[in-house]
């Protein structure tokens, strides 16, 4: 039998004030079944700043306190990049999305000290 998936939408801006209230919908929405994962559709959001990243790692917490797993589904590229800025990209992973490989520096060049002897 396969895992059940719910899906849960974050609107277009999030406030902090927010944040209870959609927690409070999702353990709702939670409550009572099985484990499962919900893919959060955060679609909506086209100017994700902290606060939309703190809703989504309120989100996540309170749906593994019910015992479910939750992922971030069809997020835009700045958000997957403050994700990644804040360290949350692997915990709240879109399923199937690679991580991104960060391209080494262009020009960089190791220096050492004048002093060192070559070799």
């Amino acid at each position: 039998m396969a895992a059940a998936v719910i899906s849960f939408t974050v609107g277009a801006a999030v406030a902090r004030a927010d944040i209870p209230v959609l927690c409070a919908d999702l353990a709702d929405l939670l409550r009572g079944r099985p484990p499962g994962t919900v893919a959060c559709d955060v679609a909506a959001v086209a100017a994700p700043d902290v606060v939309t990243v703190e809703a989504l790692a309120r989100l996540g917490l309170t749906a593994r306190r019910h015992g479910w797993r939750l992922v971030v589904r069809d997020a835009g590229p700045a958000l997957r990049r403050l994700l990644a800025l804040l360290g949350l990209a692997e915990v709240l992973a879109e399923p199937g999305r690679q991580p991104e490989q960060r391209e080494e520096p262009l020009g960089v060049q190791e220096v050492g000290d004048l002093g060192d002897p070559p070799g």
